[in-house]
């Protein structure tokens, strides 16, 4: 048997990895002052940030049951016997839905899986998916290993202003805190699938102190080594200073990696935003940190 692993381009996967491991990218569009994009290929994170900034309207839309229609028979023809199709929260996208109604539809049997979250802590899953696939597990095996990762993931971050989610709909139990937005820097997390309010403070530094705090009880929590993404929108120099701390601050940390958030996601959540997805390696125990005895040989 031989399984092949979807997603779409909203996991955000650095492309030599989506490359390495032979994953298959169904990208979402994104349609800036009437101008339909798709994502990844023909406009970039930056020109979506300076649209925004200059409140031309951005919108952004689904792959259609025909785009994945015709990726399951283009796999199929290329000899898989089996297709597991992993997708962002079916509460921020019709995406799942597309894809189900592609697969029921397939030449061959097609899972597809409502990750309920989205960036690279659906990315970190896919990725084990392929690695499970390539080594010859079975759709069932491949399933657990994405269920493993996806389960005991989160993502945490703050926005500049709510004022992008609220436009396209995407702010869920957020919306109380529209009132005072000018006044804080709210920290959100995707939980259950959809965006939710954490914790209100009143600077950007503070936010991202707030935010690393909570990864490292987060990890503390689960016990196991994790892999880390710090995603951004037109905020490369914080994002880069947040992973360099996050490799310090985190021992069990086995990949902090940096990656610009696309542009279907930048669209509703605005420039400045930052993200830390975690997504646990729950069959890696957490490094023990030495004692201080350890540490100096006594």
């Amino acid at each position: 048997m031989t399984t092949r692993i979807v997603t779409d381009s909203t996991a955000y996967l650095p492309g030599d990895v989506v490359e390495q491991h032979g994953i298959e990218v169904v990208p979402l569009h994104v349609v800036v002052g009437g101008r339909d994009h798709v994502e990844g290929r023909d406009i970039s994170a930056a020109q979506v940030a300076a649209a925004l900034r200059e409140y031309t309207i951005v919108t952004t839309s689904r792959p259609t049951p025909q785009v994945f229609a015709e990726t399951y028979q283009r796999l199929a023809d290329d000899g898989a016997t089996a297709i597991v199709s992993i997708h962002l929260s079916s509460q921020m996208s019709g995406t799942v839905e597309a894809a189900r109604l592609a697969a029921a539809e397939s030449p061959v049997p097609v899972e597809v899986v409502d990750s309920e979250t989205i960036g690279m802590a659906m990315g970190f899953a896919v990725v084990s998916a392929a690695e499970a696939a390539v080594g010859g597990a079975d759709v069932t095996a491949v399933l657990d290993a994405v269920r493993s990762r996806l389960e005991p993931s989160g993502v945490l971050f703050y926005v500049d202003t709510l004022e992008h989610l609220r436009r396209g709909g995407r702010i869920g139990a957020a919306s109380a805190l529209v009132g005072s937005a000018l006044a804080i820097k709210p920290i959100l997390a995707v939980r259950g699938g959809r965006i939710v309010p954490v914790e209100k403070v009143r600077t950007s530094s503070r936010a991202v102190a707030r935010i690393e705090a909570m990864v490292v009880a987060q990890v503390e929590k689960l016990g196991a080594a994790v892999d880390i993404a710090v995603h951004h929108l037109d905020a490369p120099a914080r994002a880069e200073q947040i992973a360099s701390e996050l490799r310090t601050m985190v021992p069990g940390a086995s990949k902090v990696l940096v990656v610009e958030l696309g542009t279907v996601v930048g669209a509703h959540v605005g420039p400045g935003t930052v993200a830390i997805a975690v997504c646990p390696r729950l069959d890696e125990p957490l490094p023990r940190t030495p004692s201080p005895g350890e540490v100096s040989g006594s």
